[in-house]
């Protein structure tokens, strides 16, 4: 039975979510139509373009992504206290990058009006947009929705362009996390669309491996690596990430033949990861059809928080 998002987006069990969204059409999101020889490629930076424009907006971080020819992946990390600590006016100005604002907040702004009642209702406003901001339903909606314009005009059609839901699955630890961003950055090597991940277009990986070339920061749009848990930021190192990743691209997955070389990375004793397990989750997240991912013990507060006898979920 499908469960309400609500419950599949529940920051009081983790921030951290993965996120894929898939066209409906036979039409691709991007790449090339085999059967009208028709390139769509171009489509590709449109959404890598409009995911790093919402996470200046927003106050959701973007761990990883990778835009595949009719899916793309996200993982995220809801940031509920940096939405709560902007000001009413921070709030109006990211929201006014995205939305035309109304008459009243135009007038808010302004500082002329006078009722308390308008004022009062400025506020009711201001608080439902800072929900929004770090709202993943709210993200994925802009995402999808700009996206799906411009396709459909491109196109010269009408009707939906994705699915009507996206799929989300709760990332529970650090384990969990670093499996869902292994699995997005390796998406275009299993898929045999690129050779390795620094040839990987369209990738966090390759945007980040790129800054690193040119000894950069972390891209914009970008939550950087900060390897340590309690600082703002991935709690990895990003030298240990790319050691890991790169392992695990080196690994056969059955049915997908693309893989790419590598030696065990520091990353496997600084987690304490079990290899066979935490390789099953790098390569099989979306097979199962799961919605949360993490150890067993904290599968079974999901189970006791949501008050369900079985949860689909995936233990490391």
């Amino acid at each position: 039975m499908t469960l309400p998002r609500s419950q599949q987006v529940d920051l009081a069990m983790t921030p951290y979510y993965h996120c894929v969204s898939r066209c409906v059409r036979r039409s691709y999101l991007c790449g090339q139509d085999a059967l009208s020889g028709r390139s769509y490629e171009h489509r590709r930076q449109w959404v890598q373009n409009r995911i790093h424009e919402l996470a200046g907006i927003f106050c959701i971080d973007i761990c990883a992504y990778a835009v595949m020819s009719n899916h793309y992946h996200l993982v995220v990390h809801i940031n509920q206290e940096k939405a709560e600590t902007l000001t009413d006016i921070e709030v109006i100005q990211r929201w006014e990058e995205i939305h035309h604002l109304p008459a009243l907040i135009t007038r808010y702004l302004r500082g002329i009006l006078r009722s308390p009642a308008e004022i009062q209702a400025c506020k009711k406003i201001i608080l439902l947009w800072r929900q929004r901001l770090y709202s993943l339903s709210w993200l994925m909606k802009e995402l999808n929705f700009d996206i799906a314009l411009q396709a459909n005009q491109e196109d010269g059609c009408t009707g939906h362009f994705w699915e009507g839901r996206f799929k989300s699955q709760a990332l529970l630890d650090e384990k969990a996390l670093l499996a869902a961003m292994t699995y997005t950055d390796l998406n275009p090597v299993r898929a045999q669309a690129a050779e390795t991940p620094e040839t990987s277009e369209y990738t966090s990986i390759k945007k980040r491996l790129d800054s690193l070339a040119h000894a950069q920061p972390t891209p914009s749009g970008l939550w950087p690596f900060t390897g340590q848990k309690h600082i703002d930021g991935l709690p990895f190192r990003f030298m240990d990430y790319i050691e890991w990743v790169d392992w695990v691209g080196r690994q056969t997955r059955e049915g997908k033949p693309g893989t790419i070389p590598a030696h065990l990375p520091a990353m496997i004793d600084r987690l304490s990861l079990n290899l066979t397990d935490s390789l099953k989750a790098c390569t099989q997240l979306e097979k199962k059809g799961c919605l949360w991912i993490g150890p067993p013990e904290q599968l079974l507060s999901v189970k006791t928080y949501l008050h369900k006898q079985r949860i689909h979920g995936i233990s490391l």
